[in-house]
């Protein structure tokens, strides 16, 4: 339970972008006063309703299943909604910036949309190529078990912000597009693996990744993504599915 009579006052030190007036992004810095287990969302929020209305953001589920607050706080990716202030180290002033290496539309909003066209590439659905069962397509718990990491990514883009790979060359698909293609290349009940590989092994796709591992310390589901796209390598370099 949230203790109401426990506070803090600490300093958020923001980066600012608003293109219509700014040449070139600034920082701004807010002081407030946050209670002892308000997260980094709400400490924006709290920027946002009660100090200036104009700082622009992504919110929505506030539970870390939307994925939508992802931002960069003392230069790590996370997700604002699951992030403590307390654990900031709020002695001094929090920075907080968009994620990186996504071009920047306003403030902390970042576009998303060469992400997604990526995504799309890989077929990010179930298809099947065996005539629908009367029921359901079943599988063993082994089999799920293949996928059930994989499959818990909510594609909030933390991985690929913290990708050294992807700073170097942006057309690189990033870890959350791989891990996603593993995901149906390695369930039982799909039959378009052959192709999904075919998809991410070219020369800015599965080979990209040099196994750094940035990816797995910003996931916010603790997803073991650099283990699962090495799984998809050794998937490509055997040609089983």
């Amino acid at each position: 339970l949230r203790r109401r009579d426990a506070t803090m006052k600490i300093s958020l030190k923001v980066f600012r972008y608003d293109p219509e007036r700014d040449d070139v992004p600034r920082y701004q810095t807010y002081d407030l006063e946050v209670e002892a287990l308000d997260t980094m969302l709400d400490a924006v929020t709290k920027v946002r309703y009660q100090l200036d209305g104009s700082l622009n953001f992504r919110r929505a589920c506030s539970h870390a299943i939307c994925g939508s607050c992802a931002m960069t706080v003392n230069n790590e990716s996370k997700l604002a909604c699951q992030t403590l202030v307390k654990d900031c180290h709020p002695e001094k002033p929090i920075l907080v910036e968009p994620l990186r290496s996504y071009p920047v539309i306003r403030d902390l909003i970042v576009d998303m949309d060469r992400f997604y066209e990526k995504l799309g590439r890989i077929k990010p659905y179930f298809e099947s190529e065996l005539q629908a069962p009367f029921n359901e397509r079943e599988q063993s718990q082994e089999q799920q078990l293949r996928i059930d990491e994989a499959a818990s990514c909510i594609l909030c883009g933390s991985c690929i912000s913290a990708c050294p790979s992807f700073w170097a060359n942006d057309d690189y698909m990033g870890p959350a597009v791989l891990l996603k293609a593993y995901r149906f290349i390695a369930d039982s009940r799909d039959t378009c693996g052959a192709e999904r590989i075919a998809r991410v092994s070219d020369r800015d796709g599965l080979w990209r990744c040099h196994n750094i591992a940035n990816c797995m310390e910003a996931c916010p589901k603790e997803i073991t993504i650099t283990h699962w796209i090495n799984e998809l390598k050794m998937m490509a370099f055997s040609s089983k599915i």
